[in-house]
């Protein structure tokens, strides 16, 4: 009979280890892709903003892209905005009224119109492709249906090509940029 107690009491106790390892596995399982989760902060910035005592908050912004709206006649075209201070210092212009001008054909690759007013410039030596919508000079804004190689600050590019050209037709354009919702 002793026997008997000294073999239930073994089998018992490793039972009762076995379901500890499972249960600490699980768990270490659980804290690897809740942290993984975690991890992915791709998309997410950190920024400090000081309160009125002096002290610091932190807190989590998202990335998001900046999308304006570029109507061509009575198509409409979105596209993505760089980051950059000629970028802000149009939206802010869009976000008063949208911004309407005459674009003039240009070499056969792009249209070009005056702005009416100077943008901050961080222009660089780029070869623009379909779709690229650029400064030139500080107050010109160039849209293109082909491709240039040239010194311009990017202010965006068309998300989708379909029919670019064709709206762009031949000769000038009233091209109507907004910020988009």
């Amino acid at each position: 009979m002793n026997i008997a107690k000294k073999l239930k009491k073994a089998v018992l106790l490793a039972a009762c280890i076995g379901g500890m390892v499972l249960f600490a596995g699980c768990g270490i399982a659980d804290e690897q892709s809740a942290s993984g989760a975690a991890d992915d902060t791709s998309d997410i910035q950190v920024s400090e903003e000081e309160l009125p005592d002096g002290q610091k908050e932190e807190f989590l912004e998202e990335d998001t892209e900046m999308k304006m709206n570029v109507q061509i006649g009575t198509e409409n075209f979105t596209a993505t905005l760089e980051d950059n201070e000629a970028v802000a210092a149009f939206a802010e212009m869009m976000k008063e009224e949208p911004v309407v001008m005459q674009m003039s054909d240009y070499s056969g690759f792009e249209k070009v119109g005056a702005l009416g007013t100077s943008l901050p410039a961080s222009n660089s030596q780029i070869t623009t492709q379909a779709g690229d919508i650029v400064l030139y000079n500080n107050s010109q804004i160039v849209i293109f249906y082909g491709s240039n190689s040239w010194s311009y600050t990017r202010l965006g590019r068309i998300d989708d090509l379909t029919g670019w050209e064709e709206a762009l037709g031949n000769g000038d354009v009233t091209v109507t940029f907004s910020i988009g919702e």
